[in-house]
């Protein structure tokens, strides 16, 4: 069997342990917990911690299983290093599987009603595992940065609905999105936890994407010193060789994304009653740290191609245009920050996506390189440079 065929085969092992694992799980809990615990909310947190914990260790397994940097042949900082992305990477799955697995019991609950569902949640717990622990098996096997990148949307809406659904105060869309997590009720809990997950989430990818963008400049300048053509991306200017201050922009490039990521999670762990300064220092410096990164995109990161650009520009229009709307008294706050936070959002996707494609472009080059050579590659050739996120390094 090939690669691709061994981890499908592989994810069906974890599909049927997973599902077996959190369907005795539950039942084991349903069966023994207290009154209190058993309130449909808190099952639905144990139910969904049940699976996320389910699908991370299944991802654990699979991306760690064909690592070549858990030894100390490289040194005892690769090692750690290795360990350290290992965990940032279960960070991003675990809040994935839990507030999209939440949000689901929650519609099946409302679907079905407490009485008949709760007969169900063991088994659907462990179906819901079992799916997850598939998954992320998979994936981890051949983990690349457009997996990661499609993962953020789905916890952020997932936790924002659940949010939105469940609160005490139906007019909360009237003023703004900091109403919303502006109490101590579980609504405002999941929204705020929805936020500061979203916001470190953040800067575990762009830490990948930044490394991605450093690992294609080595090997572009590697293959110019060689003599041999680099690989090209459609209407990227200076797509060979070297680009001036290289260093400087990778530097500012990081500091504004992570710099964003820290304005999420400053929303949700300060919220506006208490904390009405901190909360608006993050709330507010959000957009402006999103127009510099937009707008200074082309500088930052002119590997990436013009249409990217243009989408960049495209967005901060949009949101200007939406606020003189709001400011004109025709539009709420609420529907301005909720497009400012999808165009964001999107924005951060479709970037990502475009460092995938990079490196799709850079691994492409590189197997032409294997196949012309006239000798086996090391591990150590500068024109080898490997993804940062393969699960074999």
């Amino acid at each position: 069997m090939g690669r691709h065929q061994r981890a499908e085969t592989s994810g069906l092992i974890s599909f049927i342990l997973c599902l077996m694992v959190a369907a005795v799980s539950m039942t084991v809990f349903m069966d023994n917990a207290s009154a209190i615990w058993l309130v449909t909310r808190r099952v639905f947190i144990v139910g969904s911690g049940v699976v996320a914990l389910c699908g991370v260790l299944s991802f654990i397994v699979g991306y760690s299983r064909r690592s070549k940097s858990l030894t100390l042949g490289q040194g005892w900082w690769v090692p750690i290093r290795r360990i350290v992305e290992i965990i940032a990477l279960s960070v991003v799955y675990a809040a994935t599987i839990f507030l999209s697995i939440y949000a689901l019991l929650s519609i099946m609950n409302d679907m079905m009603g407490v009485r008949i569902f709760s007969g169900y949640i063991p088994w659907v717990c462990g179906i819901f595992a079992g799916v997850a622990g598939y998954i992320t098996f998979v994936q981890a096997d051949l983990m690349d940065a457009k997996t990661i990148a499609s993962l953020l949307p789905l916890f952020v809406m997932a936790g924002v609905s659940t949010a939105g659904l469940t609160t005490d105060d139906p007019y909360w869309w009237h003023n703004n999105f900091s109403q919303l997590g502006d109490r101590t009720t579980f609504a405002a809990r999941m929204f705020n936890s929805t936020l500061i997950l979203a916001g470190i989430c953040i800067v575990i990818i762009s830490y990948f994407a930044i490394s991605e963008l450093r690992a294609t400049h080595r090997m572009r300048l590697a293959w110019s010193r060689a003599h041999r053509p680099a690989p090209q991306i459609d209407d990227a200017p200076q797509a060979s060789g070297e680009v001036a201050h290289f260093s400087m922009r990778t530097i500012l490039l990081t500091a504004l994304l992570i710099c964003s990521g820290i304005a999420f999670i400053g929303i949700g762990s300060f919220r506006y009653s208490p904390h009405p300064i901190l909360h608006n220092v993050f709330a507010r410096g959000l957009p402006g740290i999103m127009c510099i990164l937009l707008i200074g995109l082309p500088w930052l990161a002119p590997q990436l191609s013009r249409a990217m650009y243009v989408i960049s520009d495209l967005g901060i229009v949009l949101c200007a245009v939406a606020g003189f709307v709001w400011l004109e008294g025709a539009n709420t706050l609420t529907n301005v920050e909720a497009l400012a936070g999808l165009i964001f959002l999107g924005w951060f996707i479709v970037f990502s996506r475009q460092i995938a494609a990079i490196e799709a472009d850079r691994v492409q080059a590189q197997m032409v390189y294997i196949q012309s050579s006239s000798e086996s590659p090391h591990r150590d050739d500068p024109l080898m440079v490997e993804s940062r996120l393969a699960a074999d390094q």
